[in-house]
């Protein structure tokens, strides 16, 4: 049975001719667009207190004229080709999507295990407590918290407690509670990388903080300018620096626990491009999280944008005991809580090992996308320098010297490509570069992309 809100006036009279002119000025209006069901006349009588007779009549009526058509089996529902209103400001048109995108950020979305998601949905609907559907605690369901500090502990060697693990809706979500609670304390200034994800920058700055940028070289941050900067927070992606693709070193790691220590600092670590690390490693070698060198020190943030989709809004933060306090209580501030039913399900995934599996299956297929890139490029253009290809899903590309950033981004678009300027991304100036995912495109799609690219270089 279809809602629908329309009134009448008991005391007006002429309960017909109100029903009829109030659905026919709906229809005109384009709030009952063509096609749309209308509720059984039965229900429609009992819904507005009136007689099923008047419900039936200002049906015909309306039917007469052509507003509504109904059929024995179907219903009744608005007749097809009926003119609106023109809304009075038009949407702006959509841009046509690049032939080639090779923007960062995304993985395969045709990867996503669909398969896999709905088996644990369904398993999760059939196990699902009543109690779960209502207002539970804000860090999460415990059953996903407990899958979730196992999987950081067995894999990226996190020193993580069930009870420490705060789920939230995304990375982006974890980090502006973070910065919330800095502010609370008094500290505003964060230090970023340089460079660094523009999300990251604008998101900081959206939430009153100040960013500070800290150079980045082939060892990761330099922690030295941190110590110089003053700043008692900072943003890190230490797994797969975001844009230059530089693995964090053990030595700068240290460095890194060390400042946190003496200058009761705080690390906030986006575990950014980590699930891949494993196999697109030279030799494989994995590497764990900053987290576990100094779990009273940091902050870990992961999501499942990478490894599964960005459209799930599913991550976590591994908070510190002295803080877990303060950002359960910031979550419960912000929306109460994330949706328990992709909570259940990415935990049935964990539990089972399918979240494993899939990992499993997509990093080849990333490793040898990523060498179709690099290859390419180091062809097509020599005089380029290609970094960051020992992780991530994606590279990073010095131009040539005198080459202009902006020319070849926009020499690229019109040729359907579509790549990522670095120079949004400096709070200081830099050279020439761009940041090209990898992850949606096969290999020889990454290919042809390269080869319009090289032309946008050459006329720039």
């Amino acid at each position: 049975m279809r809602d629908l809100l329309v009134t009448v006036d008991h005391a007006a009279g002429d309960l017909t001719g109100q029903l009829t002119r109030a659905l026919r000025q709906a229809v005109r209006d384009g709030r009952l667009a063509a096609g749309t069901p209308l509720p059984a006349t039965r229900a429609l009588a009992a819904d507005l207190g009136i007689s099923r007779g008047v419900a039936v009549e200002a049906y015909a009526q309306l039917v007469a004229e052509g507003y509504l058509v109904s059929r024995h089996g179907s219903g009744t529902r608005v007749a097809p080709g009926i003119a609106v209103p023109t809304a009075r400001t038009a949407p702006a048109p959509r841009r046509p999507a690049p032939a080639y995108d090779l923007k960062p950020g995304t993985p395969d979305l045709a990867a996503f295990p669909r398969t896999a998601w709905l088996t644990a949905t369904r398993q999760a609907l059939t196990e699902i407590r009543h109690a779960d559907l209502g207002y539970g605690d804000p860090a999460g369901l415990p059953q996903l918290r407990a899958e979730l500090a196992s999987y950081l502990g067995r894999v990226r060697a996190a020193a993580v407690q069930p009870e420490q693990v705060m789920i939230v809706s995304g990375v982006a979500q974890g980090l502006t509670l973070l910065i919330g609670m800095l502010a609370a304390r008094g500290h505003r200034r964060v230090a970023v990388e340089d460079p660094c994800s523009p999300g990251a920058l604008e998101l900081l700055r959206a939430h009153g903080a100040e960013p500070v940028g800290i150079p980045v070289d082939d060892q990761g941050i330099d922690v030295d300018a941190l110590a110089a900067s003053g700043a008692h927070a900072v943003l890190v992606t230490p797994a797969h620096q975001y844009p230059t693709g530089v693995v964090l070193s053990p030595a700068r790691r240290s460095a890194l626990v060390r400042w946190a220590r003496e200058q009761d600092g705080l690390v906030l670590e986006d575990d950014y491009d980590a699930e891949f690390l494993p196999s697109l490693r030279p030799g494989g070698a994995p590497v764990g999280c900053v987290q576990g060198l100094a779990p009273d020190r940091v902050v870990h943030l992961g999501s499942l944008s990478k490894s599964l989709a960005p459209g799930l809004r599913l991550g976590w933060a591994i908070v510190p005991a002295a803080l877990a306090a303060d950002f359960r209580a910031a979550k419960r501030y912000a929306d109460l809580g994330t949706g328990v039913l992709d909570q259940l399900a990415f935990a049935g995934l964990l539990a089972t090992g399918s979240y494993d599996r899939h990992l499993r299956t997509l990093r080849p297929r990333y490793r040898s996308r990523r060498d179709a890139l690099a290859t390419a490029l180091r062809r097509t253009l020599p005089t380029a320098e290609v970094r960051g290809v020992a992780a991530g899903l994606h590279l990073y590309l010095d131009l040539p010297d005198g080459v202009s950033e902006a020319a070849v981004v926009a020499g690229a678009a019109a040729r359907g490509v579509r790549v990522e300027p670095v120079a949004r991304m400096r709070l200081s100036p830099g050279g020439p570069a761009l940041a090209l995912g990898y992850a949606g495109l096969t290999e020889g799609r990454l290919t042809e992309a390269v080869e319009l690219l090289a032309a946008a270089v050459a006329s720039s």
